[in-house]
């Protein structure tokens, strides 16, 4: 199964995200050994919010890098959401 991880971003996303772009890295390299973690970014004009594409069989993966995520942790992300 696939799914979509929605991000909203803070206003000031791009001039904050320098600070925590390494772990994020980080966070989201597992993600990609395992095949779990398809593709993703942000949106562009305006950088207001990103989508990243999963495949796993629940949405607890991407769930759980949601919660994780040091975008979010750091409050870069306002609010984010999952859907098949």
């Amino acid at each position: 199964m696939h799914w979509l991880l929605f991000y909203d971003y803070v206003p000031d996303y791009l001039e904050r995200r320098s600070a925590v772009r390494s772990a994020q890295m980080e966070h989201l390299e597992p993600y990609l050994q395992r095949g779990e973690l398809v593709l993703g970014g942000a949106y562009a004009n305006p950088a207001d919010g990103a989508v990243i594409l999963f495949r796993s069989e629940t949405s607890e993966v991407p769930e759980r890098f949601a919660q994780n995520d040091p975008y979010v942790e750091q409050g870069l992300v306002t609010s984010w959401h999952v859907r098949e």
